[in-house]
């Protein structure tokens, strides 16, 4: 399997700047300065059809496209880096093993919307990662790949790390915005939609850190192979897939997109671990609707994910046994969620701890009948909150409702929960 975003990787430890170069690293941002305007990358990264690798799966190159020309005062890039769902770690698998792809990522992104000054907004904990990048940046500088004047093109950029203090809802653009400015992390009323008025109300993009690494190898080898990485022909490009839970190999995996889950599963997963059998999984963090065995033949893709019943998401994959009570693994979802909520629309202010509630509920074999009805209710009344923060939490609660109703009943006809031995 071709690999993109994971072929400068080292066992063990960082690639270094030389062997970044050495194995055509900036290839692709020479090509752009001196052979491309940057309407032709634009162009390149829509016809290469590449979707957003931060859990919306929105075309990047048709969001670069809403920032108008004819606007004057400066415009703005920022790199999604805070990365909090659960489940999710892929950015931090990337950029502890290679901020070089990034930092090219966003020279050519910058170059493409006419950005003089971008952000890379990470969270606090990735400390390696924010050393990797701050070390990157210094030396793309040096060598004259960043900063004023880039390679004589006339094209200036520059980057700037910002770690911040870490919350689920910054991974919302416009609370991210809103971060970013020093301000409290609510998300905005839209419109005006950020590519007008973002950032301090200049048109601004925001793309997550693996669907910015994904733009040099597009440039440097074009849309047609691009799009012939993946396994199915509606489908563009690799994917990094977090695998956690029981399986024998938990660990992030660069893997076509259109592979099945099936084959993630018993290929670089190494099938479930000794005497387990699967029961379900998460396809794609923590906000997405559970898998059982039944979609094992299902592409995953976005489109494909969507029509089988959830959504690829950040490709985080957590797989659980049969051994799992499935209203417990639901109830710690929902408990993030609540905790992170940012308080802002009632709805999931409060609507989220009252979900919790009822899930406490019936594990602690408290349940009754009404219950079931309450958590359909809130399935749909939660999809009017002001952000898709609640709408995605409930992800996991429809889930249950639609595959596992019959283990939500018999902890309430049991009164306990039947995966814990009775006391």
């Amino acid at each position: 399997m071709e690999q993109v975003l994971f072929r400068h990787n080292r066992p063990g430890r960082a690639v270094t700047f030389a062997e970044y170069a050495g194995e055509g690293g900036f290839d692709a941002l020479r090509k752009a300065l001196r052979e491309l305007s940057p309407d032709d990358v634009q162009q390149l990264v829509i016809d290469a059809n590449l979707r957003g690798r931060g859990g919306a799966g929105f075309p990047t190159g048709k969001k670069w496209s809403f920032v108008p020309r004819d606007l004057p005062g400066p415009r703005w890039l920022i790199c999604n880096c805070d990365e909090m769902e659960p489940g999710t770690y892929k950015d931090r698998v990337l950029l502890e093993a290679n901020p070089y792809s990034l930092v090219e990522g966003m020279v050519l992104a910058s170059y493409a919307i006419g950005v003089r000054n971008a952000f890379i907004f990470i969270r606090r904990g990735y400390e390696t990662a924010a050393a990797n990048l701050r070390r990157a940046i210094a030396e793309a500088k040096d060598a004259g790949l960043l900063g004023e004047n880039i390679l004589g093109s006339g094209f200036s950029c520059d980057i700037d790390v910002h770690v911040s203090a870490g919350r689920y809802i910054c991974g919302e653009e416009t609370a991210l915005m809103n971060a970013l400015e020093g301000r409290r992390a609510n998300p905005r009323a839209k419109p005006p939609f950020p590519a007008v008025k973002g950032l301090w109300g200049g048109p601004t993009v925001v793309n997550n850190v693996e669907t910015l690494a994904n733009i040099p190898a597009i440039v440097a080898h074009g849309p047609a192979w691009f799009k012939g990485l993946a396994r199915i022909p509606e489908a563009s490009g690799t994917k990094l897939f977090c695998i956690s839970g029981h399986v024998r190999n938990t660990a992030c995996f660069e893997l076509p997109l259109g592979i099945t889950l099936g084959e993630i599963i018993d290929g670089p997963c190494g099938g479930m671990l000794p005497g387990r059998e699967f029961k379900a999984c998460i396809p794609g963090g923590a906000s997405t609707p559970f898998f059982t065995a039944e979609q094992f033949n299902v592409p995953m893709d976005f489109d494909a994910v969507a029509k089988a019943g959830s959504r690829l998401g950040t490709g985080g994959v957590v797989v659980f046994d049969t051994a799992t009570c499935m209203v417990a693994a639901t109830l710690n979802l929902i408990s993030f969620y609540a905790r992170e909520s940012c308080g802002w629309c009632t709805p999931c202010r409060e609507g989220l701890p009252y979900v919790r509630w009822i899930l406490e509920e019936i594990e602690a074999g408290r349940g009754a009948e009404e219950h079931i009805g309450m958590l359909r209710e809130h399935v749909q009344y939660l999809n009017y909150a002001f952000c898709p923060l609640a709408p995605g939490a409930m992800g996991p609660v429809e889930g249950l409702l639609r595959l596992f109703e019959d283990e939500i009943r018999e902890h309430i006809t049991l009164g306990r929960c039947p995966f814990k031995r009775s006391m």
